[in-house]
C-alpha cells in the first residue's frame, strides 16, 4: 500500500491507498451524492476511490480499476465548458456505470441525443424494466417495477447506437439502457440514483454491476483496510514523530490506536480544551481515553486563545477557518515542547471533505468548510497524515471496533470540530457559551434517560440569534429561543429528524426553560439533510 499525496494549501495529506485489490474508480462530476457511490461499492466489498474528472492520468492508472462508475452533478451535457468523459474510459477496455449525468455523458459521447426535459423530474418515481426486452445482468433480481429516487432536469432521447432501452420511468423515456457484453465491453446507464436509501433495490443493482457484470471481487474490509494503513504509515513516517489531535470524537480516537499500532512511541496525542466543549466534556475525555487508549495523551489549555480569536465574529465560515488556524499554532507550540514533530494526524473523513470541497472535490460546490480541511492555515509545518481521509463514519466506526476500541468511545455521537462555536449563533461569548451548555446538557441527560442513546446519531442544543416574548412568573421576557436537534443516520451524509416522543421533548422544554436563565422558549428541528446540514452551521 502506498500512501496518496493529495495536494491542498495546508500541506500534503497522507492517506490510505490499498493495492492487491479489485478496484473501481468513480469519476466526480460535482454530484452531492458522490461519495455515497463509493461507500456503497465499499458495501459490497469492492475497494473504490472517487476522483475528479479531470484528475491526471497517472492518478488513474495508478489504481488500475477494473471498471468505471460515472457519477451524477449539477451541469448539462450540453452546456459549453461542461465536464467531458476523460478518453481513458472508453480505452480503457472495462465495464462502465453512468448515474444520471454520467449516463447522459455516455449517452452523448456515444452518439446518442441528450435534451431538456419537458418536466423536472425529482424524489420518488417508478421504474418500469421494458416488457420483451433482453433480460439484462445487471437488473437480475429486481421486480419488473421498482421505485427509484431521481434528479434530473435533462433526459435522453435518443440512445446511442447499439444500446438497448432497459427500463423506463414516466418521465425518462430511458431510465436505464446498456450495451451487453455479447455486444462489446460492458456499458450502462441509469438516469436514477442507486446510491440513495430512497431507491430501495440500489444496491442490489450495484451488487450486479461489480460482481454480476465486472466480475470483481469482494475482498475489501476494515481488516484488510487497518492491515494496510498500519503499513503505509509505518513507511510514510519512518522513525519521525507524530502528534495527534484527539478531539475525544470516535474519528481522532481510531486515528489515534491505528498510528500506536503503528509506530508506538513516536506517537503523542494532545486534546485542546478550547472553552467551546459541552459540560464537563475535557475532564470526561481525559479519563475515557486515558482509561481506554494506551498512548502519551497530554492536554492543553486553550480556552482563553480561542475564545480571542473568536471576539465579535458572527459569520460561521470565518468561525471555522479561525478555530482551525488556531488548532494549528496550539499544536505547532506543542510539537516545540515535546522536540522535533514532523507529522500532525487528524480523523478526517469523507464528509469532511465533501462539504468543504477540497482539491479532490473541484467539481463539486462547498457546502461549509471544516476547520480540519478548508480552516488550516497556508504556513502550517507539519506534514498531514489523514489515514480515514476516504473513509465514512460507519466505516470508522467498524475500524475502532476491529482496532478494540470499548463501544464507549466508538459509539459517541458526533460532535463538530469547531465544538459550541457553530451552535452559539451569532457571535461567541463566555456568556452565551454557558447558556448553550447547560440547554445542551438538560437535553443529552434526558434522552439518556429515555434510553435513546444509540438510537439517535446525533443530539445538540442551538443558542439561536432569536429573541421572543413570553411570560414568566405572571412577568414579560423577551430572551432567547434554544432550538434542539436530533437526528438519525448512517454516515452524516444523509440524515433523518429523529421521532423523540412528545413526552421527552416535552420534559427537555419544561427543563431549559426553568433551569437555563435567560431563555424563554424551544423550537425542535424538524428538517431532514438535505436540504439542510445537521449541524445549524
Amino acid at each position: 500500500m502506498e500512501p496518496v499525496q493529495e495536494a491542498e494549501a495546508s500541506g500534503a495529506p497522507v492517506a490510505p491507498h490499498p493495492t492487491g485489490h479489485d478496484t473501481v474508480v468513480v469519476i466526480d462530476y460535482g454530484g452531492q451524492t458522490s461519495q455515497l457511490i463509493v461507500r456503497r461499492v465499499r458495501e459490497a466489498g469492492v475497494y473504490c476511490e472517487l476522483l475528479p474528472y479531470d484528475a491526471p492520468l497517472a492518478h488513474v492508472t495508478a489504481l488500475q480499476p477494473r471498471a468505471f462508475i460515472l457519477s451524477g452533478g449539477p451541469a448539462s451535457v450540453y452546456d459549453v465548458g461542461a465536464p467531458g468523459l476523460p478518453a481513458y474510459v472508453l480505452e480503457s477496455g472495462v465495464p462502465v456505470l453512468g448515474i444520471c449525468y454520467g449516463m447522459q455523458l455516455l449517452a452523448q459521447s456515444l452518439g446518442g441525443h441528450v435534451a431538456p426535459a419537458q418536466q423536472r423530474e425529482y424524489g420518488p418515481a417508478l421504474v418500469q424494466q421494458t416488457a420483451g426486452g433482453r433480460p439484462s445482468p445487471l437488473l437480475a433480481g429486481l421486480p419488473d417495477q421498482f421505485p427509484v429516487w431521481m434528479s434530473h432536469g435533462d433526459r435522453i432521447e435518443t440512445p446511442p447506437p447499439g444500446f438497448h432501452i432497459l427500463a423506463t420511468s414516466d418521465n425518462a423515456p430511458y431510465a436505464a439502457l446498456g450495451r451487453e457484453a455479447g455486444d462489446g465491453v460492458p456499458i450502462y446507464g441509469i438516469q436514477f440514483h442507486p446510491e440513495v436509501v430512497h431507491t430501495p433495490q440500489g444496491a442490489q443493482l450495484l451488487a450486479n454491476f461489480l460482481h454480476g457484470v465486472a466480475g470483481l471481487r469482494a475482498d475489501w474490509s476494515p481488516a484488510s483496510f487497518i492491515e494496510e494503513a498500519v503499513a503505509s504509515i509505518r513507511r510514510t513516517v519512518g522513525q519521525e514523530r507524530v502528534l495527534c489531535g484527539l478531539s475525544g470524537g470516535v474519528d481522532s480516537a481510531v486515528v489515534a490506536a491505528l498510528l500506536h499500532r503503528a509506530i508506538g512511541d513516536q506517537l503523542t496525542c494532545f486534546f485542546v480544551d478550547t472553552g467551546l466543549l459541552r459540560e464537563g466534556e475535557a475532564a470526561q475525555v481525559m479519563e475515557t481515553f486515558g482509561r481506554h487508549l494506551q498512548v502519551d495523551l497530554r492536554i492543553v489549555d486553550a480556552a482563553g486563545r480561542f475564545l480571542d480569536r473568536l471576539a465579535d465574529v458572527a459569520d460561521p465560515e470565518e468561525k471555522r477557518k479561525r478555530i482551525g488556524s488556531e488548532f494549528i499554532r496550539v499544536f505547532e507550540e506543542a510539537a516545540r515542547a515535546i522536540g522535533p514533530v514532523t507529522f500532525l494526524a487528524q480523523g478526517t473523513l469523507y464528509p469532511d471533505v465533501i462539504e468543504s470541497s477540497a482539491p479532490e472535490r473541484k467539481a463539486a460546490a462547498r457546502i461549509k468548510t471544516h476547520h480540519n480541511v478548508g480552516g488550516l492555515p497556508a504556513d502550517m509545518q507539519f506534514r498531514l497524515i489523514e489515514p480515514l481521509r476516504y473513509l465514512f463514519k460507519d466505516e470508522a466506526r467498524a475500524v475502532g471496533t476491529q482496532l478494540g476500541l470499548p463501544d464507549e468511545i466508538v459509539w459517541r455521537q458526533p460532535f463538530p470540530g469547531p465544538g459550541l462555536a457553530v451552535r452559539v449563533m451569532g457571535p461567541v461569548t463566555a456568556e452565551r457559551l454557558v447558556t448553550l451548555r447547560r440547554a445542551d446538557a438538560i437535553m443529552r441527560e434526558e434522552l439518556h434517560a429515555a434510553g435513546l442513546d444509540r438510537a439517535i446519531w446525533q443530539s445538540f442544543a442551538v443558542l439561536t440569534s432569536v429573541q421572543s416574548v413570553g411570560v414568566m412568573g405572571d412577568f414579560r421576557t423577551y430572551a432567547h429561543a434554544v432550538a434542539i436537534r436530533a437526528v438519525t443516520s448512517v454516515d452524516g451524509m444523509t440524515a433523518d429528524w429523529a421521532r423523540v416522543p412528545y413526552e421527552v421533548l416535552g420534559r427537555i422544554s419544561n427543563r431549559i426553560v426553568n433551569e437555563v436563565p435567560g431563555v424563554n422558549r424551544v423550537v425542535y428541528d424538524i428538517t431532514s439533510k438535505p436540504p439542510a446540514t445537521i449541524e445549524w452551521e
